[in-house]
């Protein structure tokens, strides 16, 4: 899957900046990205890894909204007089709206999520936003991704979740869809990036060029620090040659969009179902930027196809999961920024500052928006932008408390406190 695709020229560049090499310190990879599920001789039977003995949370999914996500289209505040005076071409009508309150609305195009907004397990956070806002794609990213405003920590915050949950293994955190792991998961805790199970190969490897074996054999009696990568290498490649021996199949009629976000969650799924160890997972889902021609909300348009695209993959996810998978997993998405209120002259929204989150899991309690809603009339604007209310981190705080287990909040995020809104219940 690709990072960042959208009509930004700086938004270009800033996706090819803001990635590092694939598994940190524990593994290494080739030009191309890939190490793979092992075909060769020894073929692991079991998996190599196993869930962390020391965690017990829930697995956290990061789906990286890149490019700017328009919330003010997704979770649209009808309520608020000002949205339709600064949107009258590309602003949703409240009769399209699903499961309405007396201020928010969702968009039409997420209706394959109504089922779970309605059943209590999905939800949504208005006004988030980073403590220095803005509207540089590179920068942006990079602060979202690092969350430590004002300190010189330069390691990603995932890296640093990992590591106060005792995180060892590099199936415990995996950008799926990608070769490489994002700027949040950058530091000295083992990651692993894979595009996919089914094509996770070392490069050159084959029958003639048993390349993993000739690895293994090299490294053999060589000191720990230098032997630990090539072992742990080998490990993940059994690992995924052993979910890959088994052919997937979704679970109670799930049926995954055949995108590259679908193919994605997919893998997340099968790779939660496996028993690899797995705490955290990526995947990016790019292509917000929408400058020009947003669209109307009908089928068709440039917004409504790509909400669409979201809502089916992520009602495949949760289906596939299942309620009892569901249970021990919690699902955010995160933006780098949002849009401008106002729509602009080409139909579209240009960069801005407050946003919405969505959550979704087994210990969400869904079917409302939270978060302190500012308004959207121009003396509650910010330089033309949504104000954020809300830290985006805060809502992050309450997930890893609540449900990842995480007793040391400011280690993670320093400084900020988990959000109060119950959002998510305690697991027990």
């Amino acid at each position: 899957m690709t990072t960042d695709v959208c009509g930004c020229d700086e938004n270009t560049r800033a996706s090819g900046m803001s990635r590092r090499g694939v598994l940190g310190r524990a593994l290494t990879a080739g030009a191309t990205g890939a190490l793979a599920g092992l075909a060769s001789e020894g073929l692991a039977t079991r998996l190599a890894f196993a869930a962390t003995p020391a965690y017990a949370g829930d697995v956290l999914v990061v789906l990286s909204l890149r490019g700017g996500f328009d919330g003010l289209s997704a979770v649209v505040p009808h309520g608020d007089p000002a949205y339709y005076q600064a949107r009258p071409t590309i602003g949703v009508p409240k009769a399209q709206l699903l499961a309405g309150d007396s201020m928010f609305g969702l968009h039409p195009a997420l209706a394959p999520l109504l089922p779970l907004w309605q059943g209590g397990r999905l939800a949504a956070v208005h006004a988030v936003g980073q403590p220095n806002p803005t509207r540089s794609h590179f920068a942006a990213m990079e602060e979202m991704e690092r969350a430590a405003a004002g300190t010189s920590i330069r390691t990603g915050w995932l890296d640093r979740m990992l590591g106060v949950t005792g995180g060892s293994n590099p199936f415990q955190a995996v950008a799926v869809g990608a070769s490489m792991a994002p700027r949040a998961m950058a530091g000295p805790v083992p990651d692993l990036g894979l595009r996919s199970i089914d094509s996770f190969a070392l490069a050159g490897e084959g029958t003639k060029r048993p390349m993993a074996a000739t690895i293994r054999a090299l490294y053999d009696g060589v000191p720990e620090a230098l032997a630990a990568p090539a072992r742990a290498a080998g490990d993940a490649l059994r690992t995924a040659g052993a979910l890959r021996a088994t052919a997937y199949a979704p679970a109670n009629g799930a049926s995954y969009p055949a995108t590259p976000l679908g193919n994605a969650l997919r893998d997340v799924a099968r790779l939660i179902k496996g028993g690899v160890g797995l705490m955290a997972a990526g995947v990016d889902f790019g292509d917000w930027d929408m400058h020009e021609g947003l669209g109307t909300a009908v089928a068709g348009q440039r917004m409504y196809e790509h909400l669409s695209e979201l809502a089916k993959a992520l009602a495949a996810f949760a289906t596939d999961l299942g309620p009892a998978g569901l249970a021990g997993v919690t699902l955010l998405t995160l933006s780098e920024f949002g849009r401008r209120v106002q729509e602009n002259g080409n139909r579209g929204t240009d960069h801005g500052h407050g946003n919405a989150m969505l959550l979704l899991g087994g210990g969400v309690k869904g079917g409302t928006v939270y978060g302190g809603w500012p308004g959207l009339a121009p003396p509650h604007l910010v330089a033309g932008d949504l104000a954020a209310t809300t830290d985006y981190r805060a809502v992050i705080g309450e997930v890893l408390v609540k449900r990842c287990g995480v007793s040391r909040l400011g280690e993670i995020f320093p400084g900020v406190a988990p959000a109060s809104y119950g959002v998510v219940t305690a697991r027990a």
